[in-house]
């Protein structure tokens, strides 16, 4: 019995970003993603496995080696217009995030619940980790862009920033592909 269903809810893929290795976390707009196990090749977060950081240093003393998953950071582009909304701008450029993928058409993104999954129709299959909560790192490149608007990104993105996740099936992802949502068939966790 599949223990994921598959959801009514599927997101079009709008922008694309190879991340690359380096000090800064600005994204390079591309039309295709090649996903491996490991991630996208050359990408600031690829990797089978990583050093832990801040993230869970409740768990692990920082730049122990964890298993990566957080290959990717994917965002709605329907919370990426509310954050610009909130920080008085107009739009906001997903490069400077360090976003890999923006989807169109998921509802209340953010918060798809942990393990579900994102499937291409070519097989192509990422696995959400969880809630990619917002740091000052962006705000510093939005800063960089629209001067006076970038210590705004923090709170605008609160409960927005989209989700971390990993490649559980590699593949090809292309700018207007669509992905599906299957999210785990059990019941919220009610201690």
């Amino acid at each position: 019995m599949p223990v994921l269903r598959k959801t009514e809810f599927s997101g079009e893929v709008v922008w694309l970003g190879h991340v690359p290795s380096g000090s800064n976390i600005r994204a390079r707009s591309v039309e295709e993603l090649h996903l491996g196990f490991a991630g996208d090749q050359g990408a600031r977060h690829e990797g089978i496995n990583r050093a832990s950081c801040v993230r869970v240093k409740n768990l692990y003393p920082q730049g122990t080696e964890i298993r990566n998953v957080r290959q990717l950071s994917i965002l709605s582009a329907e919370e990426m217009d509310a954050i610009a909304a909130d920080m008085g701008l107009e739009t906001l450029d997903p490069a400077l995030l360090g976003v890999s993928i923006v989807v169109r058409g998921i509802p209340d993104f953010t918060y798809v619940p942990p393990s579900s999954r994102l499937q291409a129709s070519g097989g192509l299959t990422v696995t959400i980790d969880m809630e990619n909560r917002p740091c000052v790192i962006p705000g510093r490149e939005i800063e960089n862009e629209a001067p006076g608007h970038g210590a705004a990104f923090k709170p605008a993105a609160q409960g927005r920033r989209g989700v971390t996740a990993w490649v559980e099936c590699p593949g090809n992802l292309r700018v207007g592909d669509t992905l599906s949502l299957f999210v785990p068939d059990q019941r919220s966790w009610a201690p």
